[in-house]
């Protein structure tokens, strides 16, 4: 697992080439392994292949401009209903969604395929218009995007590691 984290890297040029249905569906398990609040699992996921809904996401989208060639996005959403009323309104959807994001990305790595990621939440001008393109239920709310596809040309990973970032008992 350790050389999949380390080539991990985003990905913004895609061949044509198609995402099969086993690999959507092994992208998919990835992402539901998750770890969640409670076990909640509040993710909800929209694929998109339809190269029409690609194009009209770039129009208010001002970073997707990648998706104008990648044959695949995956919206990870939140059923907001999974929220505890225990926990006082502090909701834990949005880590919740960012670690199955971040699953799918890996496992995309792990299957020969690049990826991005495309913030979407707390944007207000993001979030609601990808809602209504994609006719997602108001109780549901658009978290992040990924672009997949085949990555045209070679990928280069960067090494982010910074010691001077690591803090031991205190700061």
């Amino acid at each position: 697992m350790t050389n999949i984290i380390f080539k991990r890297t985003s990905v913004r040029k895609y061949t044509n080439e198609k995402v099969s249905p086993e690999e959507i569906e092994m992208l998919m398990k990835a992402g539901m392994a998750a770890p969640s609040a409670k076990n909640s699992q509040p993710w909800e996921f929209v694929v998109i292949q339809d190269r029409k809904t690609l194009l009209k996401i770039t129009e208010f989208h001002p970073y997707s401009f990648m998706l104008k060639e990648a044959p695949l996005a995956i919206v990870v959403c939140a059923d907001t209903n999974k929220e505890f009323p225990d926990l006082k309104g502090l909701d834990y959807w949005v880590q919740d969604c960012s670690a199955a994001t971040e699953n799918i990305m890996l496992q995309a790595i792990e299957m020969g395929l690049g990826s991005v990621w495309l913030g979407i939440f707390p944007k207000e001008n993001l979030y609601k218009p990808l809602a209504k393109l994609l006719d997602v239920p108001s109780n549901v709310i658009p978290v992040s995007m990924i672009a997949v596809g085949h990555p045209d040309g070679e990928v280069h990973p960067k090494n982010k590691f910074d010691p001077k970032k690591i803090h031991f008992e205190k700061w």
